[in-house]
């Protein structure tokens, strides 16, 4: 029996979504635990492309439970669309294998234009949310008036929380962000028609993890976004609204901290972001666009295009200590195929002086500039390697210096986008 938690190990679009696909073969169930429709996993399986918003990724797989957490915000609306395309792509074809929990909150449609309108106000601020509506909705669980999953299956709980929440958020989108408001009816009337289809799909999530942790059965924890997106733990306030790091996995699905075994970090071979915040190791030039271009680094969710640098060891050595990672999973080193020579950023010069840890302080932050380690490229395509030991040395030489600097093994290598494209070193199940 293990029990294994992915995340994100540096500013989201990691390709999470190709690792848990490859661990699902051996889970039983695959978890997803915080977030909502702003992220996005995109899987290559062949030469079919799927890309999923909410659903764990583990639904491609036959004979594997897919549970959303508790952790999760929900909108039904994205959640019933992505159910109906997997279908008419031949996917879930048995419905039970799909469970929401009842204690999830739901994404309403003010959230939606209350995010939209607050981020149009903010002019060169903006944090660069998606508009997906996640950020108010958490404001909204944290301040206890949030709508769950369990009320909106209850005509009458739904009706009465929804007209208190109507007499807040109408307030707000007229007097303040200038928007127009909502009435009951328009709301009450389209959520009713998700709460019957959802209603087949709700659970006690948590209590049905628990009896498969006694049963011995194997669980795959699945998170969204990255350890520098965290809303304790990231570069606040450019942060998600959730809790990221590995610590949601267990807030997110009311599984207990001493059921987890191993915690896997994915980092790409070098780093992107999306949306604002500081980057130490952006490239602003040819390089950066040449990334770009080869890693197709644009947001599954949004198609924007992704910031990109070079490795920061300092952020995955952070992630690597925030996590307690045992092992990192580096994807689309085969991007890197083409670099005469490649940096890593093993420090931080700030005012004269180089600092090995990320900053607190966000102006502090932005005013680093990165220290280098320069190495050699390897010059050749690697997408058809299978093996560590088949990989150039120049390649080799790379990885073993990020496993020196971040303190953490590797534990796979992914060499293209596809799902056998890939060099596992060790198996976190096994």
């Amino acid at each position: 029996m293990a029990n294994v938690v992915v995340i994100g190990a540096q500013w989201g679009d990691e390709g999470k979504g190709k690792v848990v696909d490859i661990y699902t073969e051996h889970a039983d169930n695959v978890v997803r635990y915080q977030g909502g429709n702003n992220a996005g996993h995109t899987l290559v399986v062949g030469d079919e492309k799927v890309v999923l918003h909410l659903i764990p990724s583990g639904i491609l797989h036959k004979g594997k439970r897919c549970i959303i957490g508790n952790g999760v915000v929900l909108d039904p609306e994205v959640f019933i669309r992505e159910i109906t395309n997997l279908k008419a792509k031949g996917k879930m074809e048995d419905d039970s294998v799909l469970c929401l929990s009842e204690a999830l909150h739901v994404i309403m449609p003010y959230h939606k234009r209350i995010d939209l309108a607050r981020e149009a106000r903010s002019g060169d601020r903006k944090i660069g949310t998606t508009g997906r509506g996640i950020g108010p909705a958490y404001e909204d669980k944290i301040g206890r008036r949030g709508i769950r999953l369990c009320d909106l299956l209850d005509r009458e709980i739904f009706a009465r929380k929804l007209r208190e929440a109507l007499d807040e958020k109408n307030f707000l989108l007229e007097r303040f962000l200038g928007d127009k408001p909502f009435t009951f009816e328009e709301i009450f009337d389209e959520y009713c028609g998700y709460a019957d289809i959802l209603r087949k799909y709700v659970a006690d999530t948590s209590l049905m993890l628990h009896k498969e942790v006694k049963a011995g059965r194997n669980i795959l924890f699945e998170g969204a976004q990255g350890t520098l997106l965290d809303i304790d733990h990231g570069t606040y306030p450019f942060v998600t609204s959730s809790s990221t790091c590995a610590g949601g996995a267990c807030t997110g699905t009311g599984v207990s901290p001493r059921s987890i075994d191993e915690i896997i970090g994915i980092s790409k071979a070098y780093v992107t972001r999306v949306g604002s915040g500081p980057f130490p190791t952006e490239l602003l030039d040819d390089d950066g666009e040449k990334m770009r271009q080869a890693g197709n680094e644009f947001g599954s969710t949004t198609g924007r295009p992704r910031r990109c640098g070079w490795f920061d060891a300092i952020v995955l050595r952070y992630a690597v200590r925030v996590n307690g990672l045992t092992g990192v999973a580096v994807t689309k080193l085969d991007v890197l195929d083409d670099f005469a020579t490649i940096k890593i950023c093993t420090g931080y010069r700030y005012k004269g002086t180089v600092i090995d840890e990320i900053p607190a302080t966000l102006d502090v932050f932005a005013a680093c500039e990165p220290v280098y380690e320069e190495l050699p490229g390897w010059k050749t395509p690697i997408s058809g390697i299978r093996t560590f030991e088949e990989l150039p040395e120049n390649a080799r030489t790379y990885i073993k210096r990020l496993e020196e600097l971040i303190g953490c093994p590797i534990v796979m290598v992914s060499v293209g986008p596809r799902r056998d494209e890939t060099i596992s070193l060790k198996n976190p199940f096994v």
